[in-house]
């Protein structure tokens, strides 16, 4: 064993201390070690042990032991990067004895330790076929390559065409696509979703006549119509009185239906309820910049009930999502648009002139028209029969207006056509 002898000043004193240094040269079974964890640091209770190779009790070097530790998750190796990097030089432990007074300098063997995770033990790497290492080393030409080098991939790319790889996958797209479509509606149930998702009343698609297909209540409750009184309609003695008394006195269809209605000896009394009804439907519209407010709109439509009001509210309103106030959304126009020209077909036997509601909305008719047919109406003149039936003038036949027909059919969604 070699030994040498220094001596070691103590500051702020003349005395000194003789320390022996002693290397141990002898091969012992169990010693210290080095360990280096380059990525993963394992927890400091983590124990650690040295095994040897079968037949050999040598574990001074690297070379002939392997140090292993475990943790619930992970395992830790020495691995083969350990006898590189103990190439060359040599790594020991000071041990002090203060008995002695003598520091010991054992070998410590370097080992660098790998990590292994358990759960990923038994999968087996996927072997790189010549296509994926193309692709990478098109994806390394495109980020880091030239242009010319660039130009030359997408060429490539371009022009190559793998006969035997589609013929591989034929099978598995066919059943990849059989599989798929399986679970996509029938054209009668995409029919039938769409149908039921139309911005329109409630309705009877089996109806045998135009009057069984939209129930009176399905558009207006009946604690609403009840709610709208006439006895003061009926008291005026002008039509020009009840029509200044109406919600929303603008209206020429509303004007007309009105004067129409009390021409008769006796008024219909559920057709003047609808026309006060419609005429709030249209003041509601006007005011729609203020339907946030419902004190603000009560006060515009002061003839109006509240549980009309409330009702519209309800119905045709939805919240904003910034604010969270009621709002009438293109989606809800819509929805009232459509309750409202179901009541019109209704006072019009199911035969409306939409020309004239159009100038009362201050619409085209070529976007009142497509209202009208997402109801189920066809846009045509009428017939001598229908003309008769309706106690209209011949005159009238030269006007487009919107009929409603049964068997119930909506418009059929327009296919694009592909551009070639």
């Amino acid at each position: 064993m070699a030994s040498s002898t220094l001596k070691k000043r103590k500051r702020g004193s003349d005395d000194s201390e003789e320390v022996t240094l002693q290397i141990s040269g002898q091969q012992e079974q169990v010693g210290p070690v080095l360990a280096s964890f380059p990525a993963l640091q394992p927890p400091k209770s983590t124990a650690f042990r040295l095994y040897t190779k079968k037949g050999q009790a040598d574990v001074s070097s690297s070379k002939n032991a392997t140090l292993v530790g475990e943790t619930d998750t992970v395992e830790f190796v020495s691995s083969a990067e350990s006898e590189q990097a103990a190439a060359g030089c040599s790594y020991y432990v000071g041990i002090y004895n203060k008995k002695t007074k003598t520091t010991v300098l054992r070998p410590a063997p370097l080992h660098i330790l790998a990590r292994n995770v358990k759960a990923l033990k038994n999968l087996k790497p996927m072997e790189v076929s010549v296509d994926e290492r193309m692709k990478l080393r098109n994806n390394l030409g495109e980020t880091f390559g030239t242009k010319k080098a660039k130009a030359a991939i997408r060429a490539h790319e371009r022009n190559r065409v793998d006969i035997d790889a589609m013929r591989g996958v034929a099978g598995h797209l066919q059943e990849d696509i059989q599989g798929n479509t399986e679970s996509l509606p029938t054209q009668d149930e995409a029919k039938a979703a769409a149908d039921g998702s139309r911005l329109i009343p409630p309705y009877n698609a089996d109806a045998q006549r135009p009057e069984e297909v939209y129930k009176l209540h399905d558009i207006v409750p009946e604690a609403e119509l009840n709610s709208i009184q006439i006895n003061a309609l009926k008291a005026m003695g002008s039509n020009k009185q009840r029509v200044d008394s109406l919600p929303y006195s603008r209206s020429n269809w509303i004007n007309q239906h009105l004067s129409l209605l009390f021409s008769a000896p006796k008024p219909n009394k559920i057709e003047l309820k609808i026309l006060v009804y419609i005429s709030a439907m249209l003041a509601f519209r006007a005011a729609s910049r203020v339907v946030s407010d419902k004190q603000v709109l009560q006060e515009r439509l002061k003839s109006v009930p509240s549980i009309v009001v409330d009702g519209l509210l309800s119905r045709f309103t939805e919240a904003s999502r910034d604010t969270n106030q009621a709002k009438i959304t293109p989606a809800m126009e819509t929805m009232l648009l459509t309750h409202m020209f179901a009541l019109c077909l209704r006072v019009d036997d199911y035969a409306t002139d939409t020309t004239l509601i159009a100038k009362d909305l201050s619409m085209s008719v070529a976007k009142v028209n497509p209202l009208f047919k997402s109801l189920g109406c066809r846009i045509d003149t009428l017939n001598a029969a229908d003309l008769k039936r309706l106690g209209l003038p011949d005159s009238a036949g030269a006007t487009k207006r919107a009929v409603l027909k049964v068997p119930l059919e909506f418009p059929k969604p327009r296919v694009k056509r592909a551009r070639r």
